[in-house]
């Protein structure tokens, strides 16, 4: 792989306009990076929830194999104006919409697999999915339900050559108040559901104080806090709060707990008047440090000059439906800042050693039936 013909197919996925909300551009990210791979591959294409994805392999006598090493990889992107799409190099860093998270990463994956998975001494795959930032269930996860499986996986979600081993759990839940409408100039005659939400979330906000500074601690995001009122002298009646909230493993209340049991614990910190639905709850990534293919991968990381030390993320990834299956995944992928920003870039120094590491540990690891 060089570099400028590289960057040159990088802005041309990064043109691809990938949100959730526009499925024929996720169809085209999609076919592009199989164009990139080319020819001679078995190409499983799934479909769920309108997000396609694909799964990519050299062809086998017989049933899919369980795969020793799987490369993820998205090529979704959250919204950003028009002028992030297209791609602007200036020195070192190339700028636009996905350039960090993760399109050129996921484009190295691609190169990466056609030049070795006809070579290597055991079936490797690359998996490409379109709907990481909506949560990934109908990409990994759809995948993985369709039988999808393997032993090791790299997902290459940004982290500066250095690899993520653990990352937090994520659920999502929605608060609702029931309380009585009455005229605003006699407040007394009804009860105001609004301020019932608002005092659960400052309990929970109690519970689970905001952190000033990074922590590994649980989190507690309001979202949205709405009311269906739609007159300024009227008290309402109901009302809802949105929660984001991310768990560190151990959590007491969250982590191994049913959404039912999750709905309890939240009620319990709200009180009365508060009815709690969990809408998703997944639970924390941890991949084992000490295992092989993670040394393997270090090793690498550190001869292209990066320390490749280990991570810890506060956001959730596809890493969790493996982790939640027993399968060991990493985050490992190129430099850069600003994702989800104005600025978003990718650091082009970090581009060539994160090709090179990859092609270094899929080929140093020995051949498996």
């Amino acid at each position: 792989m060089e570099l400028e013909p590289f960057l040159r197919t990088a802005a041309d996925l990064i043109a691809v306009p990938s949100t959730a909300d526009r499925p024929a551009e996720l169809h085209r990210a999609l076919d592009l990076v199989l164009g990139v791979v080319g020819p001679g591959f078995t190409v499983e294409r799934f479909e769920s929830g309108g997000k396609p994805s694909a799964l990519l392999y050299r062809p086998v006598d017989g049933p899919r194999p369980a795969f020793p090493v799987i490369l993820n990889g998205h090529l979704d992107v959250v919204p950003g104006t028009p002028e992030q799409f297209t791609a602007r190099r200036e020195g070192e860093r190339l700028y636009g919409r996905g350039t960090q998270d993760m399109k050129v990463s996921a484009l190295v994956m691609a190169y990466v697999f056609a030049e070795l998975a006809p070579v290597l001494p055991y079936p490797l795959a690359l998996q490409l999915v379109t709907d990481e930032e909506v949560g990934g269930r109908n990409g990994t996860l759809h995948q993985l339900e369709q039988g999808v499986t393997g032993q090791f996986v790299v997902i290459g979600e940004q982290s500066g050559l250095e690899i993520v081993t653990d990352s937090k759990g994520i659920l999502q839940a929605r608060l609702a108040a029931t309380g009585r409408a009455a005229h605003s100039a006699y407040p007394w005659q009804g009860d105001n559901a609004l301020l019932t939400i608002m005092e659960a979330v400052r309990a929970l906000h109690q519970a689970y104080p905001l952190p000033q500074t990074e922590a590994w601690a649980t989190t507690v995001n309001l979202a949205r806090l709405d009311t269906p009122n739609s007159a300024f002298n009227q008290v309402p009646a109901s009302a809802e709060a949105w929660l984001d909230i991310r768990f560190p493993p151990g959590e007491p209340g969250f982590d191994g707990r049913t959404a039912e049991q999750i709905a309890a614990h939240l009620g319990d910190i709200c009180g009365p008047g508060i009815t709690v639905t969990v809408e998703h709850a997944d639970a924390p990534h941890h991949a084992d440090r000490a295992r092989p293919e993670v040394a393997a991968l270090r090793h690498a990381a550190q001869a292209q000059g990066f320390p490749a030390g280990f991570l810890r993320k506060h956001g959730a990834a596809d890493g969790r439906f493996y982790s939640q299956r027993g399968i060991d995944a990493v985050i490992f992928g190129i430099g850069g800042a600003g994702l989800h920003g104005p600025d978003e870039y990718a650091d082009l120094t970090t581009v060539m050693p994160y090709y090179r590491a990859l092609r270094e540990l899929l080929q140093g690891l020995p051949g498996r039936p």
